[in-house]
């Protein structure tokens, strides 16, 4: 798992304005080996107005949202179907065909996708659409391929088990079951340490069993299964004598071609299991990427439009990326706030020790609003920390 910590600075923090020096002064903030720096490239897009960039800033932050549901749902449903093998799903897990970190290192706007040309709510739109449509074709065939693995699995155990649930088809035979208006075979599988007191009382069950009518058609290591003659209308009755004395009754229609059905239907569920987990692989292998990189292309509008709300025109600002652990991106974020706690303006202050602090009051929470997008923590600056799993 990879920590990111994605952000904009005004290229003011540095005296030269350059954003060479702006980057260099983000790096000095490296608190250890296990964290890295990466540009990040952000195209100037079309402003709009003031409310429009308002009203996208919220957007914005509900589709980033749903982006990264959208990711870790497409991963999870990765490591479900190769059922949990860290490196197949590892080796599944690309975005165009690179590694999370290496497709964010090498990260340019697709022109092509997202016309950058276009209104800000017009590309906002075309990945809403894009993230929303992945999200729900890969969740639709996730659940077709569970919905028939599952049935495979109950035709599967029908076909294992005892004597007690197991189907039966492959062991009877019309032999065992008596034809007739009044008479009919009544199934039972008895467990094995039961056999010896079953046959000496079973005709003491219930009324109406013919005497001398059971006869032994199958056995495994733990039931036997037996057959006998009982008249129709007692037949329900002994079902439920049977089971007082935990005797399993096998309420069977016999067919002949039953077990020929039943092999036929266990093939063909096997067919149209491995034909869907192929299908689903395909399409959670190539939505984890389309929508990674979608992901990747929100958090790039958030940084354009929240700082084009925080910092103002003209345009002079320097994007980054913190790579690493958690433990030390995190760190590098509290030195970062520290350091540009100024940039917050009235948010921030110092405690008794004077050490910076953010205001938690009514003020603060309507900044969040106004230039993050409803429910987000206002910072000194455009930061947005993030994990990938």
């Amino acid at each position: 798992m990879g920590s990111y910590l994605l952000l904009s600075l005004p290229t003011s923090i540095v005296k030269s304005g350059d954003k060479d020096d702006a980057f260099a002064a983000i790096n000095s903030h490296k608190s250890s080996s296990e964290t890295t720096l990466l540009p990040f490239n952000v195209p100037d897009f079309k402003i709009g107005t003031l409310d429009t960039l308002v009203i996208q800033a919220d957007e914005l932050a509900k589709l980033d949202t749903a982006a990264e549901a959208a990711v870790i749902k497409a991963g999870d449903i990765l490591k479900s179907i190769f059922d949990g093998n860290e490196t197949r799903v590892s080796e599944n897990k690309q975005v165009n065909e690179k590694s999370f970190q290496s497709y964010l290192q090498s990260f340019a706007w697709n022109k092509v996708k997202y016309r950058a040309d276009r209104p800000i709510p017009d590309i906002v739109n075309v990945l809403k659409t894009e993230i929303h449509s992945l999200d729900d074709d890969i969740k639709a065939k996730y659940s077709s391929y569970q919905s028939v693995k599952t049935n495979l699995q109950t035709l599967q155990r029908r076909q294992q088990g005892n004597l007690s649930t197991r189907s039966l088809a492959s062991v009877l035979k019309s032999s065992h079951f008596l034809t007739s208006e009044y008479l009919t075979t009544a199934l039972l599988a008895v467990p094995k340490p039961s056999e010896k007191e079953f046959l000496a009382t079973y005709e003491t069950i219930s009324p109406m069993i013919v005497p001398r009518s059971v006869f032994k058609i199958s056995e495994d290591p733990e039931f036997a299964l037996f057959g006998i003659v009982v008249f129709k209308k007692h037949a329900a009755e002994l079902s439920h004598k049977a089971r007082e004395l935990r005797y399993v009754p096998r309420d069977v229609t016999y067919s002949a071609d039953a077990n020929v059905q039943e092999q036929a239907e266990t093939k063909s569920a096997e067919e149209q299991a491995e034909k869907l987990w192929g299908e689903t692989l395909h399409l959670a292998r190539t939505g984890y990427s389309e929508l990674s990189a979608a992901w990747v292309h929100v958090k790039t509008l958030r940084v354009f439009v929240e700082s084009v709300l925080r910092y103002g025109l003209p345009l002079d600002f320097v994007a980054a990326c913190w790579v690493g652990r958690g433990k030390a991106v995190a760190k590098v974020k509290e030195s970062l706030e520290t350091q540009y706690a100024h940039l917050g303006g009235n948010a921030y202050g110092r405690d008794k020790k004077g050490r910076i602090v953010r205001k938690d009051d009514a003020s603060v929470a309507e900044l969040a609003a106004g230039t993050l997008g409803g429910g987000s923590e206002y910072t000194p600056f455009v930061e947005y920390l993030f994990e990938v799993v």
